[in-house]
């Protein structure tokens, strides 16, 4: 019961609050360590494909097993001391996890820019959030990309994160943190990363196949409630849940897609580079501004419909209310 009171306490504070950027934010620190393990490890270990795969690994399992360990033992000690203190650290922690406010205000950041007309600044705005290059899209470009990064990030984001901290509570929340961080700094399939963040990669996708189900079926029950189009969402995770490099990324997207009768994914440059993508769902209507909105809606309605059933599932394993 503690851990749900933490967990409902955390989710509620994200939904109001989001990320301020005068709250020194845990991530951020994770994010350094693993700049500065980049490092080390790359002069530590030889210029080669097996060398950098094991410096990558090496990385990963210290920062994964650091960001577990850290919480984990001060929370025990906290709970030695006083269990309120225990349970405020401990939401705290839980909030700083979740991403959902932070996700709709970066992208509504874009959304009112497009609305404004002021494309340069929704370019720029657009770059914080996704890892294309953004300077030269259209308005149809960068909505699709904003749409794209609220449904992807529902995942790994919003839903993902909170299943990891319903069942082992803020340090194994901490840990999925840790690796989906490393995927997103190194987990790159470029020159650069191609053998180093290989291991952070797989890591990320072992963790991230069954919330990425789970987080499919639920937005499209959150499709329903929403008022959306659920038949084709569903129709469309159906077919296009795998058109992605990522095992795991086009599930939502997919759901998405569908739920909003547009075309997502396709072709996109990196680092200057073009990169030939599969499409997602089908070109039924020109997406438009709004879109960003209504997807945004969406993933509110994703993560609080998980976050009953995850609770209410944790409540049941738990033997109910003690």
């Amino acid at each position: 019961m503690k851990i749900i009171i933490e967990v409902a306490i955390g989710f509620m504070l994200d939904i109001i609050f989001g990320d301020p950027p005068w709250l020194p934010h845990p991530i951020r620190l994770i994010g350094w360590f693993i700049s500065k393990g980049e490092k080390l490890l790359g002069k530590a270990f030889p210029k080669s494909q097996k060398g950098e795969f094991m410096a990558g690994a090496v990385l990963a399992i210290l920062v994964t097993a650091g960001t577990f360990i850290i919480p984990f033992l001060l929370l025990y000690f906290l709970s030695r001391v006083s269990i309120y203190a225990e349970v405020a650290v401990a939401s705290l922690f839980c909030y700083q996890i979740l991403a959902a406010k932070s996700l709709k205000t970066e992208s509504m950041r874009v959304y009112y820019h497009l609305k404004n007309h002021d494309m340069a600044n929704a370019r720029k705005y657009l770059s914080w959030i996704v890892g294309r290059d953004t300077q030269n899209l259209t308005e149809e470009g960068i909505t699709k990309a904003a749409v794209e990064t609220v449904a992807e990030n529902t995942s790994d984001g919003v839903i993902a994160p909170l299943i990891f901290l319903v069942i082992g509570g803020a340090p194994l929340g901490f840990l999925y943190k840790a690796v989906n961080t490393m995927d997103s700094m190194i987990g790159y399939k470029n020159d650069k990363y191609l053998y180093f963040g290989r291991f952070a990669a797989r890591f990320d996708d072992v963790l991230n196949f069954i919330p990425a189900i789970l987080s499919a079926y639920i937005m499209i029950g959150a499709s329903f409630v929403c008022g959306l189009d659920y038949k084709n969402a569903l129709m469309i995770y159906r077919r296009d849940k795998r058109n992605h490099s990522s095992p795991n990324s086009a599930k939502t997207e997919a759901v998405c897609a569908g739920a909003l009768n547009v075309q997502l994914a396709g072709d996109a440059y990196y680092f200057g580079k073009l990169v030939k993508k599969k499409t997602i769902g089908d070109n039924n209507r020109k997406i438009k501004p709004d879109d960003i909105k209504t997807a945004n809606k969406l993933m509110y309605a994703t993560a609080f419909i998980a976050f009953v059933i995850l609770c209410g599932c944790r409540l049941v394993v738990s033997g109910g209310i003690k």
